[in-house]
């Protein structure tokens, strides 16, 4: 029993990184109806940018924290601006191969930068445990859990009690009556890569105690926390983390009591049988067609 618990907390903890990253999926999608596939390198980078603050700089963790999220806002901004505004209009596909050069782009000049060693944020939560009778927890998985959560309910008062939150969801909803009706389209969509970005970048520095950083590590989770968007509704802000949460615990479940091979494919076999039987995600509005 016991061990199937501390399976089940880093099961979420590590479905917490891969729910915020498809949060960002998710916040791009509705605002532009494009899919950004270099989300996970979005992640990679605002990793690195925040080793480079506290590991290399050695700022405080939580100035070196915020000045990541706060450059990689900035950097979200750029990429919609120069990468994905010039070609909005165009094919779907189009803007997927763009968003597919830029994640090989920024994995090129990563390693270019910081090198293709493994790296690691030392954290407040790095050392110590949460002992409850026998069970033993981690303090950097718990630490994940909580800023998800805390994130998460931020991101929920921001969309749903400001200004700036109605717009972006009425533009989600409808980009041209949102422009007839005065919001500045354009810029909301520019503050939707930026609030993507930032949290691509919250997900990249609450990795670092559970595992490396290294210029692929937005490769490999971006291609988890794709099916995490998926399995939750794409389109669905609580779907895409409920995903990424179910995503993370299928993979550590299967990791412990299966055979070796099953941890990376059982997220996967779970996420087809899903759609399978509700095709349009947990969390997706379903839609009848008419023949």
């Amino acid at each position: 029993m016991l061990d199937f618990v501390q399976q089940l907390v880093s099961g979420v903890a590590l479905g917490c990184v891969y729910g915020l990253i498809a949060l960002g999926f998710v916040l791009v999608y509705k605002a532009t109806e494009v899919v950004n596939f270099a989300q996970g390198d979005l992640m990679m980078l605002g990793g690195f940018f925040a080793f480079t603050f506290i590991g290399m700089m050695g700022l405080n963790y939580w100035i070196g924290f915020a000045g990541a999220v706060a450059a990689m806002a900035l950097f979200g901004m750029l990429a919609e601006r120069v990468v994905v505004r010039p070609i909005l209009g165009y094919p779907q596909f189009s803007i997927i191969m763009a968003t597919i050069g830029l994640g090989y782009f920024l994995r090129s000049i990563a390693g270019m930068i910081w090198g293709t060693d493994d790296l690691k944020i030392e954290t407040p939560f790095s050392q110590g445990v949460l002992r409850i009778g026998s069970l033993v927890l981690a303090y950097d998985k718990l630490s994940v859990i909580a800023a998800t959560m805390i994130l998460c309910t931020l991101l929920w008062l921001f969309f749903n009690k400001t200004t700036l939150g109605t717009a972006m969801r009425a533009s989600s909803e409808n980009m041209l009556a949102a422009y007839y009706m005065g919001i500045p389209v354009k810029r909301v969509v520019s503050i939707v890569w930026a609030i993507s970005a930032a949290v691509a970048t919250c997900a990249g520095v609450l990795l670092a105690p559970i595992t490396f950083i290294h210029s692929n590590v937005g490769l490999v989770l971006g291609l988890k926390a794709f099916p995490a968007a998926v399995l939750g509704g794409f389109g669905s802000i609580p779907g895409a983390v409920v995903g990424g949460v179910l995503i993370g615990v299928i993979e550590s479940m299967a990791g412990f009591y299966l055979a070796e091979g099953w941890k990376d494919a059982a997220p996967y076999i779970v996420l087809l049988a899903v759609l399978l039987l509700k095709p349009e995600g947990l969390f997706g509005l379903h839609v009848r067609k008419k023949v």
